[in-house]
C-alpha cells in the first residue's frame, strides 16, 4: 500500500498551486541570497582565472606578466624565441664578449625576427602546413640554442 500512495503522489507532478508557491518563495529568497552569492562567485571566477594563467605561464616558462605576449598555437615557440633573444642579449653584453660574439648576436637577432614572423604567419595556415612550419622553426631554434650554449661555454 505504501508504494501505491507514493506512486499516486508522484504522478500529480507540478500543479499550478505548487508553481505559484515556488515563485513566491523565489521572490523572497533570491533577493536575500543574491547579494551574498554574487561576490563569492566573482571571486571564485577570478581565482580560477588566476590559477589558469599561472599554469599557462609555468607551462611556457615565462612570467605571468608576459603571458599576453605569447598567444595562439605557436605560443610555446614564441616563448622559446623570447628566451633565446634574451640569451643573445646577455651574450652580446657580457664583459668578455668578442667581436665575433657581437656579429653572431646581430645575425641571431635577425634570424629570431624572421622566426617570430614565421610563427605568426603560421597561425593562419592549414594545420598540416602550420605543423611543418612550427617544426622548422623548432629545429632552427635548437640550432641557435646550441650555438649560444657553445659560445657561453656550457
Amino acid at each position: 500500500m505504501a508504494r501505491k500512495k507514493t506512486a499516486e503522489s508522484a504522478g500529480k507532478g507540478l500543479t499550478p498551486k505548487k508553481a505559484r508557491n515556488a515563485v513566491s518563495v523565489a521572490k523572497v529568497v533570491v533577493p536575500a541570497v543574491l547579494p551574498v552569492l554574487a561576490p563569492v562567485a566573482v571571486r571564485a571566477a577570478g581565482a580560477a582565472r588566476e590559477a589558469y594563467d599561472r599554469y599557462q605561464a609555468r607551462k611556457l616558462g615565462v612570467p605571468v606578466e608576459r603571458l599576453p605576449e605569447f598567444t595562439g598555437r605557436g605560443a610555446g615557440l614564441l616563448a622559446r624565441i623570447a628566451g633565446v633573444s634574451e640569451a643573445v642579449t646577455e651574450l652580446i653584453e657580457a664583459p668578455r664578449a668578442s667581436n665575433e660574439d657581437v656579429k653572431f648576436g646581430a645575425d641571431a637577432r635577425s634570424t629570431l625576427h624572421q622566426l617570430t614572423a614565421a610563427v605568426r604567419a603560421a597561425e593562419r595556415m592549414p594545420a598540416s602546413r602550420r605543423k611543418a612550419a612550427h617544426q622548422a622553426v623548432g629545429a632552427e631554434l635548437e640550432r641557435l640554442e646550441g650555438q649560444i650554449l657553445k659560445r657561453l661555454g656550457v
